[in-house]
C-alpha cells in the first residue's frame, strides 16, 4: 500500500511538473483518488459498496482493482466491496488501474476505505468445566454475523483485558465478559457482553499408576487400596475391574481394596488396569472415568549370558563385512518375544543405540551397522541393558557383564625384521631369534620357512608369539643334523587368531658345532662309609679339555639331576658328588646322560655309562651307660660294656687309639664306638666310669673288750664301729669266709672289717679287731662247784668253775689232795681238772681217787684275796 501510495505521489509531482513545462493540461484516465467510511457494519447495503462510484475526476471504465491491504472483501473483477467480510475494524486502501489509454497522465487511482467497529450480538452460553477451555467467540449468534476480530475481551469481574480462549476448568457458576471495538475515524467504539455459564465437571481425578517388580516382593501390597492410583479425585465415585479376565479382587460395591500379591501368584507379570467412575450432577457434563493400571513385571536374569559379536575380520575385509551380535540367556530362563536392547560400542565412530529384537529359546540376535568397524583396532560392544518392549523397566535386571569384542586385523608385517645369527649343536635346536618387526601387532602367529646349506628343509611351520616386535622359536633337532652352515629363510606369516596371513622375506644364519666323541669314556666308584665324600673317576675323554656333565644319582626312592664342570687332563677328570644326592646310606647308581664340550657349547647324550656303588651306614653310636665298679675289682677296659671285638674304647671323643683291653678304670669318662664289618666307625658315645672304693670301718670307744657271760656275736662287735649298718667281717683278711652277723665272739679272736655300703662294694682296706670276753664285772659271790663224777657220761666230767675265764681272766687254780700234793693246776683257756691227769711232780700216773679234794683260787684281779675250798670227786 506504502508503494503504490508513493507511486501515486510521482505521477502527481510528475503531472505539475510536466505542466508547468509545457503549459499543456493531460486527461488522468482513472480518476482521482477517494475516501470513503462505513461505520453501520449490520446494515445489509454495506455488503455491496461501489468503490468506482467513490472515485474522483471522471474515471475510465474497464479498469482493474486491487485489495492493496488484503482485507477480503473486494471483488477485484465487479470493484464491489463487502464489509461483512472484513473481520478486522480499520483502514484500507484499494487501488484502481486503468492500462493502455491514449494521453493519460495517470493510469491509477487509490479509494481508502475506514471500516468501523462491528462486536457482534452475544448470547449466554452453557459450559461443562471439563471442557477445560472455551473460546468467548463462540457465545454470538451464528445466524447472521459475527465480530471483527480485532477487538478486546474484558472480564466484568476483574475489568481486565483476557484472551478470546479462556480457561474454565475451574470455574463453577455464572462469569460475564465484554468485547469491545475501539472507535475508528467517525465510527464510535461499539461492546457486546456475554454470560458464561460452568457447570463443574465428576472428577474422576489423575491417574497414578503403580509399577511394581514383582522379584523383589510384594508382601508390602496385600491389602492395597486403589484410591492410592487417584489424585484429585471426587470422593464419591465406584471402582470396577476392568480386566479382560477378572481378577476377583473387588468383591461388592464400594470395594476399592485389592491383594496385588494374589494377583501376581494368580496371572503373573503384566497390566492390570482399574476403573474409577464418578457421576454427573447435570446433563451438560459427561460422567467421568478414570482408567488406572498397575504394571507388574518380573525381573530378567542374565548371569551367565554370553554375548558374541560376530565376527573378527582382516583389515581387507573391512569394506564387505557385516556384523551381528548374538546373546545367550544364562542359567535363567529368558520368556519368548522382542526386547529393547541398548548396547554401546566403542570406537571413533561408536555411540549408545537400542535396537529392537526377539529373543527366541533363550537366544537374541540383531545386525549391528558396519560403519561403527572401519579401522584396525578392538571395538567393544557393551550390552548395557534388556528389556521387553512393553516393560515399565521398574526392575533393575541382573546384567552382568555383557559384552564382547569385534577385533578388525592388521595384515601380518615383516618388513624390517631380522633373525640375529644363532650357534647350535648337532642334533640339537637352534634358538632362533626375531626382532625389529615394529610393524608386527604382539600376538601369536605361525611362520614358514625354509633351510638351506648343510640341512635343508622347505614348507616348515612354526608358531611364535610377538611381543614389542620380537619372537623366537626353537628349530627342531632333526634339521640341525650335519654340522656345518644353514640358512634359514621366512617366506610366510599368518595371525593364528584372525588367520590374516601375507608373505614375507626374512633371512637368517646358522652355524651347527659337532658333538663331543664318548665312544671311550668310562667312570668308577668306590664303596664308601655315610657321610665321607664319593669319588667319581672319569676317563676316556680324549682331547677334551672343559666339560660339563648332566647326570642323575638314584637310589630305591628318588633320582636327582645333577650338572658339574670339570677340567679335562690327559682324557681323565674326577668329582665328588653332593652330599645332598648321597644323603642316606644304601645302593647307589650314578647315570652320566650327557657330556657337554663347554668349548663349543655342544653336548652328546649317554644312555649306557652307570655305575652301582654302596653308601654304608655309619652304626649308630652305641648304646652306653654309665658304669661303676669296686676298686677292690680292678675293673680293666674288659669289663665295660658293651665289649666284644666291634666295640673299641677311648680315653677321649677325639682318640684315635683305643685303650687296651687291660688298661685299668679310673674315675673318668671313656668313649665308645662301634666298627661295621664294612670298616665304618659310629660316633663315639660317652659314659661316665666311677671307681667306688668306701672308707674301712673304725672301731668307737667302747673298743673291741665284751663280757663272754654275754654271748657277744659280730653283731655286737659291728655295733661297736661307726658303720654298724654296713659293715661286714671277715675271719681273714685276704680270702676269709664272711661271718654271719650270729657268729659269737670268741676270746682272742681275730676280726676283720670291711665297709660294703657304696653299690655292692667292700673296701679295699679292712680293720683288724683282736677281741676280749674279759670285759666283765665280778660279781660278789662266785659260784665254785663242790664236787664232779669224771665217769665218762659227758656230765659233768670235769671241774670247772663256771664263767671263770671271763670273770678272772688271770686266775690260777691249785687243787691240792689232803695230803698236801697239788693235784692240778689250771688257768684261762685250760682244760677243766677231770681227775685223770696230775700235774708234774705229783702223784704218779693213775687216776685221782674218789674223795675230797682241796682248791685254792688265785682271782688276781682288784686284789681281791684267794679264795680255799673243798671239792668231791665221785666216780
Amino acid at each position: 500500500m506504502v508503494k503504490s501510495y508513493t507511486k501515486f505521489l510521482h505521477v502527481i509531482l510528475f503531472f505539475v511538473f510536466f505542466s508547468f513545462l509545457s503549459g499543456n493540461i493531460q486527461a488522468q484516465c482513472a480518476g482521482d483518488d477517494g475516501e470513503l467510511t462505513v461505520c453501520d457494519i449490520p446494515n445489509l447495503a454495506n455488503r455491496s459498496i461501489d468503490l468506482y462510484a467513490a472515485l474522483g475526476g471522471t474515471p475510465t471504465a474497464g479498469g482493474t482493482w486491487s485489495d492493496d491491504d488484503e482485507s477480503g472483501g473486494l471483488n477485484a473483477n465487479t470493484g464491489v466491496l463487502n464489509a461483512h467480510l472484513i473481520r478486522q475494524s480499520r483502514t484500507y486502501r484499494y487501488t484502481y488501474t486503468v492500462n493502455g489509454g491514449a494521453g493519460c497522465t495517470d493510469n491509477s487511482a487509490v479509494v481508502t476505505v475506514t471500516i468501523g467497529g462491528y462486536s457482534g450480538v452475544a448470547s449466554n452460553s452453557t459450559q461443562c468445566s471439563a471442557n477445560i477451555t472455551f473460546n468467548l467467540f463462540e457465545a454470538f449468534n451464528g445466524l447472521f454475523l459475527g465480530p471483527q476480530d480485532n477487538g478486546q475481551w474484558y472480564d466484568n469481574t476483574t475489568n481486565k483485558k483476557v484472551d478470546p480462549v479462556i480457561n474454565i476448568s475451574e470455574f463453577e457458576g455464572d462469569y460475564g465478559f465484554t468485547y469491545t471495538m475501539p472507535a475508528i475515524g467517525s465510527c464510535p467504539a461499539v461492546s457486546s457482553t456475554a454470560v458464561i455459564t460452568v457447570v463443574r465437571a465428576p472428577k474422576a481425578g489423575v491417574a497414578v499408576n503403580l509399577s511394581l517388580c514383582a522379584t523383589d516382593g510384594l508382601s508390602a501390597y496385600n491389602n492395597f487400596d486403589l484410591n492410592n492410583l487417584l489424585k484429585d479425585q471426587d470422593p464419591n465415585g465406584t471402582w470396577r475391574d476392568g480386566n479382560r479376565i477378572s481378577t476377583g479382587e473387588l468383591t461388592f460395591a464400594g470395594d476399592r481394596f485389592v491383594d496385588i500379591e494374589k494377583i501376581y501368584d494368580r496371572f503373573g507379570e503384566g497390566y492390570y488396569y482399574f476403573a474409577y467412575k464418578v457421576l454427573s450432577p447435570k446433563p451438560i457434563c459427561l460422567d467421568e472415568e478414570r482408567v488406572t493400571w498397575i504394571r507388574l513385571e518380573k525381573k530378567l536374569d542374565f548371569t551367565g549370558a554370553t554375548v558374541t559379536v560376530n565376527h573378527d575380520i582382516c583389515e581387507t575385509e573391512i569394506g564387505t563385512a557385516s556384523y551381528s551380535v548374538t546373546i545367550k540367556k544364562g542359567a535363567a530362563a529368558i520368556p519368548n518375544g522382542p526386547y529393547n536392547v541398548t548396547f554401546r560400542v566403542s570406537g571413533p565412530n561408536g555411540k549408545t543405540d537400542i535396537v529392537t529384537a526377539n529373543f527366541n529359546n533363550g537366544t537374541l540376535v540383531f545386525p549391528i551397522d558396519s560403519n561403527y568397524f572401519q579401522q584396525v583396532g578392538s571395538f567393544n560392544v557393551d550390552i548395557l541393558s534388556i528389556y521387553k518392549t512393553n516393560s515399565v523397566r521398574i526392575c533393575a535386571n541382573i546384567m552382568g557383564n555383557l559384552s564382547d569384542d569385534l577385533i578388525i586385523y592388521p595384515l601380518p608385517d615383516l618388513e624390517n625384521a631380522k633373525i640375529a645369527p644363532t650357534t647350535t649343536c648337532q642334533n640339537e635346536g637352534a634358538l632362533i631369534q626375531i626382532s625389529d618387526a615394529i610393524k608386527l601387532a604382539d600376538g601369536i602367529y605361525d611362520l614358514t620357512y625354509n633351510l638351506a646349506g648343510a640341512n635343508q628343509a622347505f614348507g616348515q611351520i612354526v608358531r611364535v608369539t610377538f611381543v614389542g616386535g620380537n619372537a623366537s622359536f626353537t628349530l627342531s633337532p632333526n634339521l640341525s643334523f650335519n654340522a656345518g652352515n644353514a640358512v634359514l629363510t621366512i617366506t610366510n606369516i599368518t595371525h593364528v587368531v584372525s588367520q590374516c596371513s601375507s608373505t614375507a622375506n626374512v633371512i637368517g644364519n646358522i652355524l651347527i658345532n659337532p658333538l663331543p666323541n664318548t665312544a671311550a669314556v668310562r667312570m668308577q666308584i668306590n664303596n664308601v662309609c655315610f657321610e665321607n665324600p664319593v669319588a667319581v673317576s672319569m676317563s676316556g675323554l680324549g682331547s677334551l679339555t672343559d666339560i660339563s656333565l648332566s647326570y642323575t644319582v638314584t637310589n630305591n626312592t628318588s633320582s636327582i639331576p645333577l650338572t658339574v664342570t670339570l677340567p679335562v687332563s690327559g682324557g681323565t677328570t674326577s668329582f665328588i658328588l653332593p652330599s645332598t644326592a648321597v644323603s642316606n646310606p644304601g645302593s647307589y647308581t650314578v647315570s652320566i646322560l650327557k657330556l657337554t664340550n663347554n668349548e663349543n657349547g655342544c653336548g652328546a647324550t649317554l644312555s649306557n655309562l652307570s655305575y652301582a656303588f654302596l653308601i654304608n651306614p655309619i652304626p649308630a653310636a652305641p648304646n652306653a651307660v654309665s658304669q661303676r665298679f669296686c676298686k677292690v675289682d680292678n675293673a680293666t677296659v674288659a669289663s665295660l660294656q658293651p665289649n666284644g671285638a666291634q666295640y673299641k674304647w677311648y680315653a677321649s671323643e677325639t682318640a684315635t687309639t683305643p685303650l687296651a683291653a687291660n688298661y685299668v678304670l679310673q674315675s673318668e669318662n671313656y668313649y665308645v664306638r662301634e666298627t661295621s664289618p664294612a670298616g665304618c666307625t659310629s660316633e663315639a658315645t660317652m659314659i661316665s666310669v666311677t671307681i667306688n672304693d668306701p672308707a674301712p670301718p673304725e672301731l668307737n670307744s667302747e673298743g673291741s673288750g665284751f663280757c663272754g657271760l654275754d654271748n657277744p656275736t659280730i653283731l655286737d662287735l659291728s655295733n661297736r664301729t661307726n658303720l654298724p649298718a654296713s659293715v661286714v667281717w671277715y675271719d681273714a683278711q685276704i680270702n676269709g669266709n664272711l661271718l654271719p652277723s650270729t657268729t659269737p665272739l670268741v676270746e682272742n679272736g681275730k676280726y676283720y672289717g670291711f665297709d660294703f655300703s657304696g653299690d655292692n662294694c667292700i673296701s679295699e682296706k679292712s680293720i683288724e679287731v683282736v677281741v676280749s670276753l674279759t670285759n666283765c664285772d665280778a660279781p660278789e659271790n662266785l659260784f665254785i662247784p663242790d664236787g664232779f663224777s669224771p665217769n665218762g657220761d659227758g656230765v659233768n666230767d670235769a671241774f670247772v668253775i663256771p664263767d671263770i675265764d671271763f670273770l678272772y681272766p688271770d686266775y690260777i687254780l691249785e687243787i691240792y689232795n689232803r695230803y698236801g700234793n697239788r693235784m692240778y693246776k689250771g688257768f684261762k683257756n685250760k682244760p677243766g681238772w677231770d681227775g685223770i691227769n696230775y700235774e708234774a711232780g705229783g702223784i704218779a700216773g693213775g687216776v685221782a681217787v674218789n674223795g675230797v679234794y682241796f682248791y685254792i683260787l688265785h682271782f688276781n684281779k682288784d686284789n681281791k684275796p684267794p679264795k680255799q675250798g673243798r671239792l668231791y670227786l665221785n666216780r
